[in-house]
């Protein structure tokens, strides 16, 4: 199967939750990450007002993090070399712009 592919960057096999992309968009703005894949969206109680992003677990190329938006939950896999408090400082200035 073949991702869509936005920037060659963004990998889109699910849709991404309401608000999410531009954040997303501008966090590969940065050279430093390889790519994101949206997973699975699941939906929570706990997810209103906006986007929120915390990094979780390291896996074997980056980072899972959890995205919080519009009454949802969806994970995110992070390709990238950076440690985990550097790649959620990026994450907070994305989430400002």
């Amino acid at each position: 199967m073949r991702l869509r592919t936005s920037q060659n960057k963004l990998k889109i096999e699910h849709s991404i939750i309401d608000g999410l992309r531009p954040v997303l968009e501008r966090l590969l703005a940065h050279d430093d990450i390889r790519s994101i894949i949206p997973g699975v969206i699941k939906p929570v109680r706990d997810a209103r007002g906006a986007v929120k992003i915390r990094v979780t677990v390291p896996t074997q190329n980056g980072w899972k993090a959890i995205a919080l938006s519009a009454g949802a939950r969806q994970e995110l896999f992070v390709s990238t070399a950076l440690p985990q408090d550097e790649l959620e400082r990026r994450i907070a200035a994305a989430l400002v712009e």
